[in-house]
């Protein structure tokens, strides 16, 4: 299986590129680096993402970006931060790439624990991660006779509990070979329409 994945060198993305590539041709695509750049919050740079690869049977994304911030701060500029990025980068990588994608192929997206279990400062995050979650059991409808579609909501994983452990008191971190496995079910698996979580109550 040829397999493309966009934030392939971030906390989440080294382990799930390292896993997959033991089995399947993994390509790497990021903003600053990778074997090939793409900035997703940018619908052209996607277009040309696609148009330099070929023969991919599953797409990855664990990239996009959303403002943290008191509600009482937030602008309408800084909502659209998360909303041109995460949300509509990962929306535009499934209606460019259902034209790209091999026959049968699969597209994993990724959002987190906020969609169902917000903290404070996450309006926006929480607020995309859910609008993606219900994207992915809509179009996944209208994608069940050419593609299969899923998304991944990992809670504060291990590896970023030093950088993120303050923002959710109380959690327990998710195992990252748990995250990967994730990732794994929705390549490898039949299932679609799916938001796959993985995180500790």
């Amino acid at each position: 299986m040829r397999i493309l994945v966009i934030g392939g060198k971030g906390t989440i993305g080294r382990k799930v590129s390292a896993h997959l590539s033991k089995k399947h041709e993994v390509l790497v695509a990021g903003r600053s680096s990778g074997d090939i750049i793409v900035d997703i919050s940018d619908a052209n740079t996607i277009v040309e993402m696609f148009e330099s690869v070929e023969n991919i049977d599953a797409l990855i994304c664990i990239a996009g970006e959303a403002k943290w911030a008191p509600f009482d701060t937030l602008t309408e500029d800084d909502f659209y931060i998360g909303l041109k990025s995460k949300l509509m980068g990962q929306v535009n990588l499934v209606r460019t790439g259902k034209d790209y994608l091999n026959q049968g192929g699969s597209f994993t997206l990724t959002t987190g624990i906020l969609a169902d279990h917000p903290v404070e400062m996450t309006s926006s995050a929480a607020m995309v991660n859910g609008g993606i979650h219900s994207f992915v059991k809509a179009v996944s409808l209208e994608l069940m006779h050419t593609h299969r579609i899923n998304v991944i909501s990992p809670g504060l994983v291990e590896d970023a509990v030093d950088k993120y452990a303050d923002y959710f008191p109380g959690h327990n971190p998710a195992d990252m070979k748990k995250v990967v496995n994730a990732y794994v079910r929705s390549v490898e698996g039949n299932g679609t329409g799916e938001i796959i979580t993985v995180y500790e109550n």
